[in-house]
Order: C-alpha cells, then sequence, then structure tokens
C-alpha cells in the first residue's frame, strides 16, 4: 500500500480545532462571492467571498456589513469603510501563514484614511460588485473552523460603542486586486465608538 500524503485541509482544520485562534494573513484565488445565507433576516450581517488558496482548497472570508451587537444594544449598527488605494506591480502568491499583527493605527499614520459610513445592504453590494472584478484578495483575520474554514473578524477589533474591549494588533482587513491599471484597494472597516 502506497504512502498517501497528508491531506493539507484536514491537517488545518484539525489543527484549528485543537489550538486558540491563529490570526493569519491569506492570500487567494476570488472563487464566489454572495450575501450569507440565513433565514432570520435579522441574523444577516455578512458578505462571503470565497477564495482558491492552495494547497487548502476554497476557503470563505466573512466580512461584516452590520455590527449587531451594537443594532442589538439601540446603537449605530452600520460600517464605516476606510479604502486607501494603490497599485501594484506584480500579484501576491496565494498562501496561508500565521500573522504577528495587523493595526489599523499603522495604515493609519501612513495614510490619510477616510471613513464613510454605509448601511448594511449599500456596504454588501459594493463589496459583491468589487470582489466580482477581483483577480486577487489579501486578507488578515482570525481562522477558524466549522463546516467550511474560514476568516472572520475582518474589522477594526479597538474598543467599539458596544464592546468595551480591545484586542490589540488584530484588527482585520481585506485588499482586492484588479486586473485594470494594476489596481488595489485596502478595505477598513469599523464599527460605532471605534477611533
Amino acid at each position: 500500500m502506497a504512502n498517501r500524503r497528508p491531506d493539507a485541509r484536514a491537517i488545518l482544520l484539525e489543527r484549528i480545532r485543537t489550538s486558540p485562534p491563529k490570526f493569519v494573513h491569506l492570500v487567494g484565488v476570488p472563487y464566489a462571492v454572495e450575501i450569507e445565507r440565513v433565514t432570520d433576516p435579522l441574523k444577516l450581517d455578512h458578505v462571503w467571498i470565497t477564495l482558491e488558496v492552495p494547497p487548502f482548497g476554497r476557503l470563505r472570508v466573512v466580512v461584516n456589513t452590520l455590527s449587531r451587537i451594537n443594532r442589538d444594544a439601540h446603537l449605530d449598527g452600520d460600517v464605516r469603510l476606510g479604502i486607501v488605494r494603490s497599485t501594484y506591480a506584480e500579484k501576491p502568491a496565494p498562501g496561508l501563514e500565521e500573522c504577528p499583527g495587523f493595526d489599523y493605527a499603522t495604515v493609519e499614520a501612513a495614510e490619510q484614511v477616510t471613513y464613510t459610513r454605509l448601511e448594511r445592504d449599500a456596504l454588501a453590494e459594493l463589496l459583491l460588485a468589487k470582489a466580482k472584478v477581483a483577480i486577487r484578495a489579501e486578507v488578515w483575520g482570525e481562522l477558524y473552523g466549522r463546516d467550511h474554514i474560514g476568516l472572520h473578524q475582518i474589522h477594526c477589533r479597538r474598543a467599539s460603542a458596544a464592546v468595551p474591549v480591545t484586542v490589540r494588533n488584530r484588527d482585520g482587513a481585506l485588499k482586492l486586486f484588479y486586473a485594470e491599471e494594476q489596481a488595489a484597494e485596502l478595505l477598513l472597516f469599523k464599527f460605532s465608538g471605534q477611533a
């Protein structure tokens, strides 16, 4: 009987299930983008971006379009979006690695970032449109495993209006790369009350 190579996806899922949440940096090729499927409209608060990430297969990036915690506390549930535009010489290679951290303060110190408040449906439509034309996606976030493997916490982790705790150096972000003019956009997401 020939030796079988260990399945990278199965090994990753086992690591997720047996260790504390890992903060990771992921680069993948966009495969699909959709608004999450829910039966209760009050739970609708994400866009799912599925990326091909060899050798792990398809991984789901979960991006908030609403803060349910803020909304349920009768506060502003809308998300504020900041976009940092740039160009690239080469697309980053697909892959997944643990990351020492990502902090919006570092980006904001180097770039002038203006945040625009968007209600849930407007942000979802914007993310759908952008992800559909992207040829590569780079993501910082927390790895999780359920019936699928994915990244979540793709937003600022500073204390917000309804969450008094700051999680340092674990801000999540999404960077999309486009074929046209080799343009790229780093998308930064903040909730109400986050400085």
